[in-house]
């Protein structure tokens, strides 16, 4: 199906990413080319140069400083009002791809008018899967992912990621990944965006859940995106705090809903 004239945009929120921005956008730049892709970079009061150096080096490419940092929702958001296309990615800062995973995902969702919501397959660098949440969290859950062990998941972390059903065809999730989602703008837009009272983690739980109210979200093994996942939380104590609180916030809005 040729969807080379469907409009879609793309938006990056950075904070001092400059060790990997630029990557990014060159490789997403390159292997887009069969949509009608429009990407912009909202910047998150960065002290790195990011935004001057985006300016300078990708003049294609939109970018919009908000002179403050209210988090990675906030910053998504801030493109929602202007938003003219047919489908809206949401995008890493760290992420890599080999083929227009774009215009695969979006020629995917005109053939299903049901999907709202469609995740891709995600990888470490040398092409492992990643083992990602595709069910709601539950303690149980939260508490096997913090232990994981790649090798070796526990049964806890194995049903989180749906490891008990086939990954090698799409199926529904109730979890996406916020690392590289592609919505139906209108209903990105229907919802309000992500909710701003997280400032980072779980909004992607969230929002995919918000979603599910109106459409499918679905999984969708044939594109790839590559990802570089940190676990920054792992290893940053203010960081870890933030996704605790981020946790207790999920579980207050969705608790017997």
């Amino acid at each position: 199906m040729s969807v080379i004239n469907i409009k879609v945009t793309g938006c990056i929120v950075t904070h001092n990413n400059m060790s990997s921005i630029d990557e990014t956008i060159k490789i997403l730049l390159k292997h887009t080319k069969g949509v009608d892709f429009k990407l912009t970079v909202v910047d998150n009061l960065s002290t790195d140069g990011t935004p001057e150096y985006i300016g300078k080096t990708y003049p294609e490419v939109q970018v919009i400083e908000t002179k403050t940092n209210k988090g990675f929702g906030s910053g998504h958001n801030v493109v929602l009002s202007e938003l003219d296309s047919v489908y809206h990615c949401v995008i890493n800062p760290d992420i890599s791809i080999n083929e227009d995973v774009i215009a695969k995902m979006t020629a995917y969702m005109q053939e299903h008018p049901e999907i709202g919501l469609l995740s891709p397959k995600i990888c470490f660098p040398d092409g492992r899967m990643q083992i990602l949440g595709k069910r709601n969290p539950k303690i149980k859950y939260l508490v096997a992912s913090r232990m994981r062990n790649e090798e070796d998941p526990h049964k806890f972390l194995r049903e989180y990621a749906m490891l008990d059903e086939d990954l090698s065809k799409p199926c529904e999730i109730e979890n996406a990944t916020g690392c590289f989602m592609m919505f139906r703008t209108d209903l990105f837009k229907k919802i309000g965006g992500f909710d701003e009272r997280y400032f980072m983690y779980f909004e992607d739980c969230d929002i995919t859940r918000t979603v599910r109210k109106f459409a499918k979200a679905v999984f969708y093994p044939e594109a790839t995106v590559y990802h570089v996942w940190g676990r920054e939380s792992k290893k940053n104590f203010k960081l870890m705090l933030v996704q605790i609180a981020s946790m207790f916030k999920y579980f207050a809005k969705w608790l017997g809903k």
